[in-house]
């Protein structure tokens, strides 16, 4: 269980309940269970007759979904406060009327139930949990903006299709929202629902701390939906994203921490970020991306046990000159590939930016990134590292490593302007720029040739 609680910026952040333990500790303790047990059996009766979904409707029985728990001791239907879920009604005064009866509670769980609830964007408000039952869809008009959310495999669908029209018409005076966004909040849980269609970036959490996102399904066209990445981690620190599936027109999961001279300035890091049994898809990019926007640092990043299958590339870190920031303490194990283009890209010449104001001799620093336990198939270049002189990569460790090629071509492992190490035989055969050691991390050839060029962007 969670709490929202407002920080001093205004914004809301979440906590548990320890502030209530001086007041427990005030009161006879069997008073207090007996208090406890009559008050929470009573709110849980009141809930579970008003928000299950066997009711009877014009005297037919509707279909049976599993009821939904209690995460607070307030609970509220969507319906109580006039909401419709028939996919037609526009639902945006329920979902606010909702928020704003909560708000004035003091905190609060809305039940979402079964059915197609169309709305407008709005906000949740402190101390509030939103639960999407079973079979629950919120579709929104245009795009939704959430900033907390637990379910039960219920969907928010973001109907897309016409920002994509429009963004590729160049209809669009502004950019495209996310479809959940979450920013300058803590203790976060997201778990159990189905993102689709996003007009832009599906969940982006930003500058958020301890944040869990676990058992999602994210979909987006993989062709045809631009700028549809599953998971956007922005500035973040302490951050879980595990057993989640994403099949998206973009990068699966894409961590950043801000753009150019604007990254810089915030200075907000993306830290600590563990990504474990994710199965993506990306047609048209990645399976899980560092950059571009990286400004801010990113460090201890730890990628393990992904699935990357039918996809452009597997794990891609890009940046480029302007970016400032780092890219340090990134390790990438387990890693499955599939019929993936490039395995691994590191490109620092990624030269997008949101105006002409970023300094060009700002330079981002990379060291020490591991590749340990690649393994798959049907990959046609599985290593790209294009370092420059400007911007070196330093402190590369492949190990265990086994990808099988589609055909054989001179240049299969890549690498430009990088240093590193190899533990032990790996395939296919590393470049020359890496010193070579045994399976034991005996030393066994020191390279001199860390900044040979051995780059072919012609596969």
């Amino acid at each position: 269980m969670v709490e929202m609680l407002h920080s001093s910026s205004g914004r809301f952040h979440l906590n548990s309940h320890r502030r209530f333990l001086p007041w427990i500790r005030s009161y006879p303790v069997t008073l207090l269970t007996v208090l406890w047990v009559i008050g929470f059996g009573s709110i849980f009766i009141w809930q579970t007759t008003s928000i299950t979904g066997s009711r009877i409707a014009g005297g037919r029985p509707m279909m049976s979904y599993a009821p939904i728990p209690m995460l607070r001791p307030v609970a509220f239907n969507l319906t109580e406060f006039g909401g419709v879920g028939d996919g037609v009604t526009a639902n945006t005064a329920a979902f606010e009327r909702a928020v704003d009866e909560i708000a004035r509670l003091g905190g609060g769980q809305l039940n979402v139930q079964p059915g197609v609830w169309l709305t407008a964007p709005f906000n949740l408000t402190s101390h509030m949990t939103l639960f999407l039952a079973e079979g629950a869809v919120i579709r929104g008009v245009q795009i939704l903006t959430c900033n907390f959310m637990l379910g039960r495999n219920g969907t928010i669908d973001g109907q897309g299709q016409s920002w994509w029209s429009k963004y590729k018409q160049k209809l669009l005076k502004y950019t495209r929202g996310p479809l959940v966004q979450i920013m300058w909040s803590r203790d976060i849980v997201i778990s159990n629902i189905t993102l689709r269609d996003s007009p832009f970036w599906t969940l982006h959490p930003y500058d958020c701390k301890n944040v869990t996102i676990s058992n999602l399904t994210i979909l987006a066209p993989l062709n045809g939906a631009p700028n549809t990445d599953g998971i956007d981690p922005d500035s973040c620190e302490d951050m879980v994203i595990e057993n989640c599936y994403i099949c998206v027109g973009d990068d699966g999961i894409a961590i950043k921490s801000g753009w150019d001279q604007y990254g810089i300035v915030y200075g907000r890091p993306s830290t600590n970020i563990l990504i474990r049994n994710v199965t993506v898809r990306s047609v048209v990019s990645a399976g899980v991306s560092i950059g571009s926007e990286m400004s801010g640092g990113i460090s201890n990043i730890t990628v393990e046990n992904v699935h990357i299958w039918d996809s452009r590339r597997g794990v891609r870190i890009k940046t480029a000159p302007g970016r400032g920031g780092y890219v340090s303490n990134i390790t990438y194990r387990n890693i499955t590939l599939d019929n993936v283009r490039v395995g691994i890209v590191l490109k620092t010449d990624y030269n997008e930016h949101p105006d002409l104001g970023f300094d060009p001799k700002a330079l981002p620093t990379i060291k020490n990134l591991s590749f340990i336990g690649f393994h798959g198939q049907g990959c046609r270049v599985p290593v790209r590292i294009h370092g420059s002189q400007e911007i070196p990569v330093k402190g590369v460790t492949f190990k265990e490593f086994s990808v099988g090629i589609t055909y054989k071509k001179k240049h299969i492992f890549q690498c430009s302007y990088v240093d590193g190490r190899v533990i032990g035989s790996i395939f296919p055969a590393p470049c020359e720029n890496l010193d070579r050691y045994d399976e034991e991390g005996n030393l066994v050839r020191r390279s001199k040739l860390q900044n040979v060029t051995d780059i072919d962007y012609d596969f």
